[in-house]
């Protein structure tokens, strides 16, 4: 039961932008799981959600991957620094930065530990991503614009 519940959540903040505990509460009960406020409170803390710019002046919660949370800020850093774009072309994102910084991004985008990502090529200012699945790419862009608050 709370690994389908949490399973739920990481599939509710994948796909909508859940800015509240309460958003995320109805958002449960309205798909049939019966939660209360603590319950979310409770599974936000034990799946490592954060919360990062929406794009359009609020927040959301995505999921944070870190084993070491100071490196995860550099990479974030990195990655806001160094982007400018990125388009997707089947089951590959391709990522362009700045001139000079593709390399520092992919490591970035590699220490991040997204976890569609099977593996990333970088050039001079391009990444280029192998994902398992087109759905995959989709997700992944999803999280980088959180990260990028776009």
């Amino acid at each position: 039961m709370k690994a389908d519940r949490q399973k739920e959540i990481l599939r509710l903040i994948r796909e909508n932008s859940i800015g509240t505990q309460e958003e995320l509460a109805r958002a449960l009960n309205e798909g049939g799981q019966k939660v209360t406020q603590a319950t979310v409170s409770r599974d936000i803390r034990e799946l490592h959600l954060t919360k990062t710019g929406d794009g359009h002046g609020g927040q959301r919660y995505v999921e944070y991957h870190a084993s070491e949370p100071h490196l995860n800020e550099k990479y974030v850093r990195v990655l806001k620094e160094g982007f400018v774009s990125m388009d997707s072309a089947g089951n590959l994102l391709v990522i362009r930065t700045v001139s000079g910084m593709a390399m520092a991004v992919g490591a970035a985008i590699d220490g991040l530990r997204f976890e569609e990502i099977i593996g990333s090529i970088a050039g001079d200012d391009t990444i280029m991503c192998a994902v398992h699945t087109p759905e995959g790419v989709a997700r992944l862009m999803k999280k980088i614009r959180g990260i990028l608050g776009k």
